[in-house]
């Protein structure tokens, strides 16, 4: 079908979540298909050859990779609930914001799986990270990155509602605090309580088996 939509993900992973989150807030339909990322299937790796990951969206038989850059191509080929502002300056806040996600994200994930002087490098790096979201982001005076609504920045940092918390249990590191990030705190228990957020989340229990049997 020309319009059908097709998302290839793994339900683990923050970044297929991401998709999820966006065609949902969108109200639009598609099937998922999972993936196993230990045998990807050959559709997965026809439709993304070049990076052979997921998430991979479909439209149309028309393939688009990388998380976010299928995020902007779900804003610009389906108007309605808009995730970006319409207002210039704002709308490129929120592509910072969401870019910011994407460049300092390895980071937190370096403080948890490497060691000794490279694990403490990571943790101040990432510690650093929370507190310039923190003082720099607005939250102070809205809900959400863009305000009263769900937007694409806070989609590119939703993983701080579930994965988070579930990598310091298994990593054994503990960076978030509540009273040193209360924006931050704010904004995550606002963001995991919208239902299609909460609806679409994976279990923590079962992402925490996950995680450490990866390690």
């Amino acid at each position: 079908m020309a319009d059908q939509v097709k998302l290839y993900g793994d339900w683990s992973s923050p970044f297929s979540s991401r998709v999820i989150w966006a065609l949902k807030l969108k109200g639009i339909p598609f099937d998922y298909i999972e993936e196993d990322l230990y045998k990807k299937s050959a559709e997965l790796l026809k439709y993304n050859p070049v990076h052979k990951k997921i998430p991979v969206l479909v439209h149309g038989e028309k393939p688009i990779c990388e998380s976010m850059v299928i995020i902007e191509y779900i804003e610009e080929t389906w108007p309605q609930n808009p995730l970006l502002p319409s207002d210039p300056h704002e709308r490129a806040m929120a592509r910072f914001w969401a870019k910011f996600a994407d460049d300092k994200g390895p980071e937190i994930w370096k403080a948890f799986v490497s060691s000794g002087e490279e694990r403490e490098k990571a943790k101040k790096e990432t510690w650093e990270m929370l507190r310039t979201i923190e003082e720099h982001a607005g939250l102070e005076n809205k809900k959400f990155f863009g305000g009263d609504n769900i937007g694409i920045a806070d989609i590119a940092f939703g993983w701080f509602a579930r994965w988070f918390g579930v990598i310091e249990e298994v990593a054994g590191v503990k960076l978030f605090e509540a009273d040193a990030f209360p924006r931050l705190h704010a904004w995550i228990n606002n963001f995991k309580e919208v239902p299609v957020i909460k609806e679409n989340l994976p279990d923590r229990d079962n992402l925490v088996a996950r995680f450490k049997w990866d390690c």
